[in-house]
């Protein structure tokens, strides 16, 4: 069954899960980890995004959100578009390096922050990566340092997480890293890492138990929360912009600058979009294929068909700018 579209609203919670394609490795070594953690400290305070957990492994990344003004979509886009660009030219390789659609999971708070924040800093300790709590509080791929102030950055919120365990931050932190210790006995817990009505309520035996009692309530995969959450949400999602599609303003704006570009070397859009290589083609192709995948968030595909190339042709003229 095909996947329903993306929800998304600015200040809305997602836990956020991307793999390599085909479970192959989105990083090699400490320069690519540092590359990714860069970038996403970096595309988070240009879009607004929020950074609560993280935590970079060998194939796959965890990431709790908050949305900001641009979306889920156009953030994780500016994201993965760059890091892949950067990841090929460095290791001479082509294609793609992410699966094509990462998971997104709208989460209520009050009862998933402070699990899912634990949760996502222990997949360091649960995949072997540290041996031990003591390693994770300096493990420098991971959020939980910087929560416990041995590792220092500037983008991730990490006061909104000791908000929750008081005002004093030596207390906090103690507080905060006995939670991550009481969680870090629970193993994996698949209720955290996707929505429906079963992970909700915490398995089978409890929708069996309500069932029994006439009770209904309503569950959607792309939202971890209570009944009245998943109906709020999708409510919201009636009226909400959709941002997977181009907004009209945005759109405006990304034709202005074509005919603008254009006009300034003395060409015509049509000309522009025929596939010709004359001069200076190439080059305004490639200036503006970054502009509209990393300025305005468009997606390789809809780069492609305003520029009159192909989608791995946007890909490589990308990897060339950087």
């Amino acid at each position: 069954m095909p996947r329903g579209p993306r929800l998304d609203a600015p200040g809305t919670l997602h836990h956020v899960m991307i793999r390599g394609i085909e479970k192959g490795p989105i990083v090699k070594d400490d320069r690519d980890r540092a590359d990714f953690v860069s970038r996403l400290g970096t595309t988070a305070k240009k879009t607004g995004t929020t950074v609560y957990a993280w935590a970079l492994m060998h194939n796959h990344a965890h990431m709790l959100l908050r949305s900001g003004n641009g979306g889920m979509p156009g953030f994780m886009r500016k994201l993965l578009t760059g890091y892949a660009s950067s990841y090929n030219r460095r290791h001479r390789r082509y294609g793609h390096v992410f699966q094509n659609r990462y998971k997104s999971i709208i989460c209520e708070e009050d009862p998933y922050f402070l699990r899912l924040v634990c949760y996502i800093h222990l997949n360091p300790l649960r995949a072997g990566l540290v041996h031990n709590l003591e390693e994770l509080d300096v493990y420098p791929w991971c959020g939980h340092s910087v929560i416990m102030n041995l590792m220092k950055n500037d983008w991730q919120d990490r006061e909104s997480v000791l908000a929750l365990f008081g005002t004093i931050e030596v207390r906090a932190r103690k507080a905060y890293r006995q939670q991550v210790l009481e969680q870090s006995s629970q193993g994996r817990q698949s209720d955290l890492t996707g929505g429906g009505l079963i992970r909700s309520m915490g398995g089978w035996s409890a929708v069996r138990a309500q069932r029994k009692q006439d009770a209904q309530e309503m569950g959607d995969e792309r939202i971890l929360g209570s009944g009245e959450f998943v109906q709020e949400m999708l409510a919201q999602a009636q009226g909400m912009v959709k941002y997977q599609l181009t907004p009209v303003n945005t759109a405006n704006k990304i034709n202005r600058e074509l005919e603008k570009m254009c006009k300034g070397a003395g060409i015509t859009k049509e000309l522009l979009q025929n596939g010709s290589r004359r001069h200076p083609l190439p080059r305004l192709r490639k200036k503006l294929a970054w502009q509209f995948v990393m300025e305005y968030g468009l997606s390789l595909a809809e780069t492609a068909r305003m520029l009159g190339v192909s989608t791995s042709a946007v890909a490589r003229m990308l990897e060339r700018h950087e």
